[in-house]
């Protein structure tokens, strides 16, 4: 078995930088969310953010002094810019005005956070956060691939409404997913450079415009997945069953509703993929007719004919360059059986089997993982420790290949 242990590398205290902006707002946020996790955070202001946001804001929800001036030094030796970031596991600008990002760029260091960022010995992110011309301004596009070029992590901005009444690209990204960024930041590139395609979720087989034959998944699974694949460093491709659950940072994903259509999305797609992993619950069959209109209600019995949809699974592994192709089972009963005879059927280098009762939906899953050496089981543990398990499996087969 592979590592157990893929897990993001733990953080222990981190610097958290803020930027004059009306974003700096999020900022807050973003640090409560760090200490709840356990994780000590130093803010350090500029003169502009304590504009937007009082220090007393961030000394409160992190129970830690709040540095905001280069002069006024708490430091044994006076060397607070240094001192900040010795220890930190890293630093996170957010959000970052255009004038900031300019600074970084050059090298400039006229107060304590551009300083400290300067003098830093850890990894950096940033996290842009101004008005859309600013943004797009080509000096700002400049800045911002030199800053990349330099190892600077660069997470958004997001497009949408703006404070000054303009739209467009400029918001600074949620709180939440500056969060995610960082813990994807310490996960084992495991999955560097490896193009992975996921399904996930349900599918919905029309009767008529109002119903239809579907199932109980979630799509919980897959999307943790999804996540957790990208955060090992591989370039992943979705596609998603009816679902309402967010599409996991840097995954491209592709929304279906039928199996028909799950299955011309994969097909499409599948070709120059290292890996293909059917998590979706596709719907073993359809109705042979979908009705244009409602049907009504009838005093009668009704019968529904039905068809066998496309094996997708077993049509990717039959191909000649066939991925690296992982199944999923959700069994009611016999799990380890009759995962390891479809495992077989369908010549998988590996399935993972689970009972469908204690997974569908849930927030966490009891799996066995089955290839040709035997079954191995895993704990219980939540889906997205889980999946990065799985991702470290997959990773250990591909390397053993």
């Amino acid at each position: 078995m592979a590592d157990p242990s893929p897990a993001p590398r733990p953080l222990t205290r981190v610097v958290l930088g803020v930027t004059g902006g009306i974003a700096a707002f999020k900022a807050a946020e973003l640090a409560r969310l760090f200490v709840k996790d356990g994780i000590a955070v130093d803010v350090a202001m500029t003169e502009a953010a304590t504009r937007f946001v009082t220090p007393m804001t961030f000394q409160a929800l992190t129970g830690r002094p709040v540095a905001t001036d280069l002069w006024t030094s708490g430091a044994a030796n006076a060397m607070d810019h240094i001192a900040m970031s010795r220890g930190a596991d890293l630093i996170v600008v957010a959000p970052a005005s255009a004038d900031f990002l300019a600074k970084l760029a050059h090298g400039n260091a006229d107060d304590l956070l551009s300083t400290l960022c300067l003098a830093r010995e850890c990894p950096l992110l940033v996290a842009p956060a101004m008005n859309v011309q600013m943004w797009l301004n080509a000096a700002t596009q400049r800045n911002v691939a030199q800053l990349r070029t330099d190892g600077v992590v660069i997470l958004g901005p997001d497009a949408g409404d703006q404070a000054c009444g303009e739209v467009g690209d400029g918001r600074m990204v949620e709180a939440q997913a500056i969060f995610d960024a960082v813990l994807a930041s310490r996960v084992p590139k495991v999955l560097d450079g490896k193009r992975v395609l996921v399904t996930a979720g349900p599918t919905f087989e029309a009767i008529d415009p109002v119903r239809g034959i579907t199932n109980a998944s979630s799509g919980k699974m897959g999307f943790a997945l999804a996540r957790a694949a990208s955060e090992a460093g591989a370039d992943v491709t979705l596609v998603a069953g009816p679902t309402s659950l967010a599409t996991p940072a840097g995954v491209d994903r592709i929304d279906v509703v039928s199996a028909a259509e799950m299955a011309d999305a994969v097909l499409a797609r599948v070709d120059g993929h290292d890996v293909f992993v059917s998590v979706a619950a596709v719907a073993d069959y359809r109705p042979v007719q979908a009705h244009a209109q409602k049907v009504k209600k009838a005093n009668a019995p009704m019968s529904i004919a039905l068809e066998p949809t496309v094996d997708i699974l077993a049509e990717v592994a039959s191909r000649k360059r066939a991925p690296f192709c992982v199944g999923f089972a959700a069994e009611s009963h016999d799990v380890v059986r009759q995962g390891e005879e479809k495992r077989k059927r369908k010549k998988l280098a590996m399935l993972v089997a689970n009972r469908a009762q204690d997974a569908l939906g849930a927030d966490d899953n009891e799996v066995t993982i089955l290839d040709e050496r035997g079954a191995h089981a895993l704990p219980r543990m939540d889906k997205l420790a889980l999946a990065r398990v799985l991702c470290a499996e997959i990773a250990a087969r591909l390397k053993a290949r």
